[in-house]
């Protein structure tokens, strides 16, 4: 087989959750009403960090910071399903296709790295709580937050990249409702050995790097948790963890749960459906886990909604 990208190929077919055409509205509604959901609840996590000045601390940016991530991450995939479903095709070009590859790659990394940026500032908060404001000063935070998108880019550049050097002998389809880079791979017709071991050490590089770190900080927090003599002491070190500790069970257990479908299924729609927990759900939930577990967050969003209700009083009056 001839290496490069064949000419021919122009787009990609992508068979979605379901083949049934009785199902299509229900499935429409459904990731239309989640997507709303996302979008607005981490919006109004971005506005109550950016419109209070308590919360302008490194937590709160770190969480907005993921909040804007996820409103991009689930923005890749949804707006693209939900528009085949209304005018019933289901192809994406093959450009379009690399470039949901690029983006859902960069967005998944920030994703990761944002989780252990986070558990990194809850350790030095907790373990080294007199020296916190000169450990995560706003010069840090920021070169954290800009190697988390370098890391992130440069993967998913070179992801993509992997892609075009690949040969694709007819349109193609994909047991999918978004472009995921291992099944794409799978419909190549030719050698992906390179391919895959460039995909799966990344994975492991890049997914494995920042849960070792979140799983140190958290090593750390409980040995010195362990140390706080008072049991309201040691609830009230936990408290600042919960959440973040629900967002990085959720990711990691929904991510694992995709790759451990899509190993046990080889090509079938199961990995498709295991992934909306990845693509959707985790980012649908993340806003709701914090605005719920946190009375900073709570505290900020009433008094934004107050602020927003009075002004909304003022112009009709």
């Amino acid at each position: 087989m001839e290496s490069g990208n064949d000419t021919q190929i122009s787009e990609f077919l992508l068979l979605g959750l379901s083949k049934k055409p009785e199902l299509q509205p229900l499935i429409f509604g459904l990731f239309f009403t989640m997507y709303l959901i996302t979008v607005f609840g981490n919006l109004l996590i971005l506005l109550a960090v950016s419109s209070d000045s308590h919360l302008h601390t490194p937590m709160y940016f770190f969480l907005s910071n993921l909040s804007f991530v996820d409103i991009c991450f689930i923005s890749t995939t949804i707006p693209k399903m939900l528009w085949n479903i209304q005018m019933q095709s289901k192809g994406i070009t093959y450009a379009g296709c690399i470039s949901q590859i690029y983006f859902l790659l960069l967005f998944a990394g920030l994703d990761d790295f944002l989780l252990a940026v986070m558990a990194y500032d809850r350790y030095v908060a907790i373990c080294h709580p007199l020296h916190y404001t000169v450990i995560m000063y706003p010069r840090l935070c920021g070169l954290l937050l800009l190697m988390s998108w370098i890391i992130s880019a440069l993967n998913s550049l070179l992801q993509s990249l992997m892609i075009l050097r690949l040969s694709f002998c007819t349109v193609l389809e994909i047991p999918h409702f978004f472009c995921e880079l291992n099944q794409v791979v799978q419909c190549a017709c030719c050698d992906t050995v390179l391919n895959d071991m460039v995909m799966y050490s990344a994975s492991g590089v890049l997914g494995g790097g920042p849960f070792v770190g979140i799983l140190y900080s958290y090593s750390k927090i409980v040995s010195s948790v362990r140390g706080v003599s008072t049991a309201q002491g040691k609830y009230r070190a936990f408290s600042t963890c919960a959440s973040h500790l629900s967002i990085v069970a959720l990711f990691y257990c929904t991510g694992l749960g995709v790759y451990l479908s899509s190993a046990a299924t080889h090509g079938s729609h199961s990995s498709a459906a295991a992934s909306v927990m990845y693509t959707v759900i985790t980012p649908m939930l993340n806003p709701f886990i914090y605005s719920l577990r946190n009375k900073d967050i709570k505290g900020a969003l009433k008094r934004f909604i107050g602020r927003a209700s009075t002004k909304h009083q003022l112009f009709w009056d």
